[in-house]
């Protein structure tokens, strides 16, 4: 393939200022849109030689037939027309946000005449106040149900309201009611929209001045001996308490932001949005993104703030992100234009906003992994990954029974491989190995080593005594026996962590054995790239193909595996060494570690510092200090 692109334009003729450029296909089709402080250095990184392109780039510059720019003045301007464009257009090329699930709002519809409360997923309806998003529907109808008992509104459909109003005769609801509009006969438009706007600032703020007004209310009513006014202000108070205790407590009650969190990898991303309003959290929403191009961080940010906020959907004052982008400064002053007053942007370093961030980035991480284990486990898209991964790898059937290695260690000691196995594309969690690694030179030793020893069970001699053991040494025929009836069915597809080097030790080892009928490839996690034995060039799958994302899946697997089996070594050898100590029993070695929180810490610690530790005195802490230094 040649490095010129047709339409590549002259690097002088690329302006040095601010603006928004576009990819075009042959149709006409926009393919990208991004934006840019300087268009020619912007520009200039997607005309560099094709073979240092990230794969996806690659892919988007050579479908691409043509590029155009428009000049804005500043960066902000170049945001907002990258906004108004990427809407209009919806590239292929460009990060798409899709809701992970539809949430129920608490909408109050502030332009009808006599505005109601509802429980809704649509968020275009003109001129209503959302409250949300809910992470449950159930939610929603419960703060309405105790809103209600406080301020009394509206809460009919629109077509008994105008039936009501013209026959004089109250609406259903507000004849059970369930009901407190003009309609029910029982309030004015003119009172009702007061009640309204109460209904609407307490909701927006959860400010505890109107719970205290109406409690002031409650004591004068009683002091003056109007007790049906003062039972109805009790009765208010308490509604507006239990409101207040449907939300989780986090930050100070002065605070509102928003709080992003981010857990991506190279395919996909999960975004959490946690909305804090009076320092509770009044709602969780999540995305979901298929990356098409390797975006980066900055502008996955930028993306996340043009999907979230529009004129329906206003910034608070302050949103915690991850990391700030590289546009930030222009990014808050768009913000701000939306909103119509100041925004700022901060990445929270410590403290209880960073405490907050910290579990809206776990709730992403499990945001992620359940996306990916859904997808995978979706029968028609595992179907249809397994027929891909046959026709990309030539293989003469599906891969029904796929295995794949992954290698562990730690600065070369406590080496340990995993073997995972996923049949018809879910895992068999039953059948999954650990291997135990005497000794390495390095990666592609180990999966020469591990691979070796699992293609052993596929021999016809492999129940003769001298038959390679898997875990630790093992003599017995029985027991051989019982091991290899584990091992006993043969993988059409293995699959290893890594590219070129580890797929041609595996290749090695897949030879020696003499075992046939097995298809080989390895995943390079940089690119994502699949490589085959004896190919100068790696497989590309489409990012977003159900293909890439069970291999993908079943790699992750194994390097969590090994991961967790390296870990456990690597704290029972710790344990063990400590134990030789005399004087230090589990208990003790249970408090060092706890104290000085991991090994390499604890291996450098000083006698004294060692001594300072509950239960430890200077002569065990210098005979521990002699110990691990031997």
């Amino acid at each position: 393939m040649s490095d010129a692109l047709s339409y590549r334009p002259k690097t002088g003729e690329i302006p040095t200022t601010p603006g928004v450029y576009r990819f075009r296909d042959a149709t006409g089709r926009i393919l990208y849109v991004g934006k840019a402080k300087n268009l020619r250095a912007r520009l200039s990184n997607y005309f560099a030689p094709l073979h240092s392109l990230h794969e996806r780039t690659r892919r988007m510059v050579t479908t691409a037939t043509g590029v155009e720019w428009t000049v804005v003045g500043t960066e902000v301007e170049a945001l907002q027309l990258e906004w108004m464009w990427i809407n209009e257009f919806d590239p292929p090329f460009n990060v798409q946000f899709k809701d992970d699930k539809s949430y129920p709002y608490l909408a109050v519809t502030l332009a009808d005449e006599a505005p109601r409360a509802l429980v809704t997923r649509t968020e275009g309806i003109k001129g209503a106040r959302y409250f949300g998003p809910y992470p449950k529907v159930w939610a929603v109808h419960e703060t309405i149900e105790l809103m209600l008992k406080a301020f009394p509104i509206r809460t009919c459909n629109n077509a008994n309201y105008k039936r009501a109003m013209q026959s004089g005769k109250p609406c259903f609801a507000g004849q059970i009611g369930r009901c407190f509009g003009p309609c029910s006969g029982l309030v004015s438009i003119e009172d009702h929209r007061t009640i309204v706007n109460e209904f609407v600032s307490f909701m927006g703020s959860h400010d505890k001045k109107l719970i205290n007004e109406l409690t002031q209310q409650m004591k004068e009513a009683a002091a003056a001996q109007q007790y049906e006014i003062a039972g109805k202000r009790r009765d208010q108070v308490r509604a507006l308490n239990a409101v207040l205790e449907k939300s989780a407590v986090v930050l100070r009650d002065n605070v509102d932001i928003d709080l992003f969190a981010v857990e991506q990898d190279e395919l996909a991303a999960a975004v959490q949005l946690f909305i804090v309003r009076g320092g509770r959290i009044r709602g969780v929403r999540g995305w979901m993104v298929d990356k098409e191009l390797d975006v980066t961080m900055s502008e996955l940010i930028d993306s996340m703030m043009q999907t979230a906020y529009n004129h329906d959907a206003l910034p608070p004052r302050e949103i915690v992100l991850p990391e700030l982008p590289d546009d930030a400064q222009a990014l808050e002053t768009w913000l701000a234009n939306l909103a119509g007053r100041k925004v700022r942007l901060v990445a929270a370093q410590r403290g209880e906003k960073a405490a907050l961030l910290v579990t809206a980035g776990n709730n992403a991480k499990q945001a992620l992994m359940l996306y990916k284990t859904r997808r995978s486990s979706d029968f028609v898209a595992r179907s249809k990954a397994l027929e891909d991964i046959q026709d990309v790898l030539e293989m003469p059937a599906a891969p029904l029974r796929m295995e794949c290695y992954d290698v562990s260690h730690l600065s070369g000691t406590n080496i340990v491989a995993s073997m995972v196995v996923f049949e018809d594309g879910l895992p068999r969690k039953d059948e999954y190995r650990r291997f135990n690694i005497p000794e390495s030179t390095d990666d592609t030793d180990s999966i020469y080593q591990i691979l070796t020893r699992r293609l052993a069970y596929l021999k016809p001699e492999a129940l003769a005594a001298d038959a390679v053991v898997v875990d630790d040494t093992t003599t017995d025929i029985a027991q051989v026996e019982q091991k290899r009836a584990k091992f006993k069915y043969q993988p059409n597809l293995l699959i290893v962590d890594g590219g070129q080097p580890q797929v041609a030790a595996a290749k090695r080892a897949l030879a020696e054995s003499g075992v046939t009928g097995i298809q080989l490839c390895g995943i390079a996690k940089r690119l994502e790239e699949i490589w085959l034995p004896d190919s100068d060039y790696p497989v590309i799958l489409p990012r977003n193909s159900d293909a890439l994302f069970l291999i993908q899946r079943i790699r992750d697997e194994a390097h969590r595996f090994a991961i967790t089996h390296q870990r456990i070594r690597r704290k029972k050898d710790i344990s063990s060494v400590l134990g030789e100590i005399a004087g230090l029993g589990p208990a003790r070695v249970k408090v060092l570690l706890q104290h000085f929180g991991s090994v390499a810490r604890l291996k450098v610690a000083s006698a004294a510092e060692i001594a300072d530790v509950r239960g430890i005195g200077p002569v065990l802490a210098e005979s521990i200090h002699a110990h691990l230094r031997s």
